[in-house]
């Protein structure tokens, strides 16, 4: 009965809001209160932010894109490719530059940057796929702190996803590659904990229960886990009605306690990004084949 209800409500939401969207082709179509959102698609080449009327108000080209963010003194911070991260204005003015191929590098091994994060400092990290470390750079580039990173098989498109620091000052990191596995590294890159997910995981955050949201990549499903390793919350593959979880990216428990999805790869028949509430209800849908495509791995609302 359940399920019956969820399925009864997605679809309600999904053709209200259809057709009221649907005499105009230059708007995403979002299905429950909308929200403004920061969408990055490497399928289309696009950074964009998408206002709660579904129209772009700001956007630039990028090339490949994995991680980005809407910064407190509203510039965006984000990468145009593996290795090139730029902070920028809502004018486009560039005001930060960091490019991995030139700065800080060692003995010309190759680099990629998957996962970064402007600190409260005013330092920036950078998860250096590769060379399997975590920096901290200055405005100027130059390191402040480094952390190895445990990796078996060092790759510098696989090593690394997702990472963040802290506020303990530990860095949480999503190992894609030969690891499938999220740890957690203490400020002086001792593993204190990690969590095995056999699949190529792109996402994990710590959330203020202790627990750890995880997307897992191809494991296609979304995994709240205790820190005794007991899974408390899921969402799995077909759990939601009328949608199939593809490669799950980026994941976030928003300030209402509902928790958002990035639903990579999952084909038009899907929408891209996914609210639910705690009991797997969807509260919100976003679907765009028309500016953005079937590569979007990078999506965060911006309240």
């Amino acid at each position: 009965m359940t399920t019956i209800c969820h399925a009864i409500t997605y679809l309600g939401l999904l053709s209200s809001t259809a057709i009221a969207l649907a005499a105009d082709d230059n708007r995403s179509v979002h299905t429950g209160p909308p929200h403004k959102v920061l969408i990055g698609d490497y399928s289309t080449t696009t950074l964009a932010l998408v206002d709660q009327k579904g129209e772009i108000e700001w956007q630039t080209p990028i090339r490949n894109i994995h991680d980005a963010a809407v910064l407190p003194n509203g510039n965006i911070l984000f990468q145009t490719d593996w290795t090139e991260i730029l902070e920028m204005s809502p004018e486009r003015k560039i005001v930060w530059k960091y490019d991995a191929k030139q700065q800080n590098a060692t003995d010309g091994q190759r680099v990629e940057i998957h996962a970064f994060q402007r600190l409260p400092n005013g330092h920036t990290m950078l998860a250096e796929s590769g060379r399997a470390r975590i920096i901290e750079v200055d405005h100027e580039g130059k390191i402040r702190k480094e952390i190895p990173l445990k990796v078996e098989h060092p790759n510098a498109h696989t090593d690394t996803r997702l990472a963040r620091k802290l506020e303990n000052g530990h860095y949480l990191v999503a190992h894609e590659g030969d690891n499938k596995i999220v740890r957690e590294y203490d400020g002086d890159g001792k593993v204190v904990w990690e969590y095995p997910t056999h699949t190529k995981v792109y996402s994990a955050i710590r959330l203020k229960n202790g627990n750890t949201l995880i997307g897992t990549g191809d494991g296609h499903r979304v995994l709240e886990v205790h820190p005794n390793h007991q899974i408390v919350w899921s969402v799995e593959e077909k759990e939601l009605p009328g949608i199939s979880l593809a490669w799950i990216t980026m994941v976030e428990r928003l300030p209402n306690g509902n928790t958002l999805i990035v639903n990579c790869h999952g084909g038009d028949q899907n929408p891209q990004l996914i609210e639910v509430d705690s009991n797997k209800k969807i509260t919100w849908t976003f679907k765009d084949f028309r500016r953005f495509g079937n590569s979007l791995p990078v999506a965060r609302i911006v309240e």
